[in-house]
């Protein structure tokens, strides 16, 4: 039973993050799309911003999907 408890507060804790990051991640395309719009070249740092919290993001949603999982199979 504690460990249902352990992953329901770990499924909690990644969602929180997931959520922080996608935040992070919109301020970044607004600077990706501000330099589309004045027809510029966006900045290499934020072009690899954009992508490593993409990745993060990616990451983190997987683990939420096997922590999910892992939640079913306590049931």
């Amino acid at each position: 039973m504690a460990e249902k408890k352990d992953i329901k507060k770990q499924i909690a804790k990644v969602k929180k993050e997931i959520k922080l990051l996608e935040e992070k991640r919109l301020r970044s395309q607004g600077n990706l799309l501000e330099a589309y719009v004045d027809q510029k070249q966006p900045a290499k740092s934020d072009i690899d911003y954009f992508k490593t919290l993409s990745s993060l993001i990616k990451l983190q949603r997987e683990n939420l999907h096997l922590l999910e999982e892992e939640l079913k199979e306590q049931k």
